[in-house]
């Protein structure tokens, strides 16, 4: 049996780069996951099924840390990762990462903005009457299905310019 392949010296990723793109990865496939799967099957349920579904979807989510903390520190990651890039002398990959903290910061504002009053009017309609139950339908799932794109196509493009800010690396340290 041969021994493990030795990979040549070089400079290591940057952990906090690293992090971030993965986060951001992370982030876009469950709103990317939204988008393709859970949405169009829940369109074609009715009111009541919709509205629980969604609901408790959502409670899930806003009531699990392990989410809480990917979402805002991703956020926190990717401008770290731009302030290290940019200290160590990497200015393209500092651009693309400050430009992936903006994307993912307008993910984070859709989200506190739209998403989360969307689903806290929704939420507060569980158990309605049928009438009501289609009337918060209604006020919900376009509006949020639209948010939910913004925040998919925001995380999808951080992901792409923090994946390229990693791969550029140069021999300058980071640190």
């Amino acid at each position: 049996m041969s021994p493990d392949p030795v990979l040549p010296a070089g400079p290591r990723p940057d952990p906090v780069l690293v992090a971030a793109t993965l986060g951001t990865g992370l982030m876009a496939g469950l709103y990317l996951a939204f988008d393709i799967g859970v949405m169009p099957v829940l369109a074609r349920r009715e009111d009541e099924r919709f509205v629980a579904a969604m609901s408790r979807a959502n409670d899930a989510l806003d009531d699990d840390a392990s989410f809480g903390t990917l979402f805002l520190g991703v956020f926190v990651a990717a401008g770290v990762a731009a302030r290290r890039l940019g200290r160590a002398g990497r200015s393209h990959a500092a651009r693309r990462a400050r430009a992936a903290t903006v994307l993912y910061g307008l993910s984070v504002v859709v989200t506190v903005g739209v998403s989360l009053p969307l689903n806290r009017r929704l939420r507060d309609a569980t158990g309605g009457s049928p009438a009501a139950l289609a009337t918060a339908r209604k006020a919900y799932e376009k509006p949020w299905r639209l948010a939910n794109a913004v925040r998919t196509v925001a995380c999808l493009s951080a992901f792409a310019l923090l994946g390229d800010a990693a791969r550029r690396r140069t021999t300058a340290p980071v640190g």
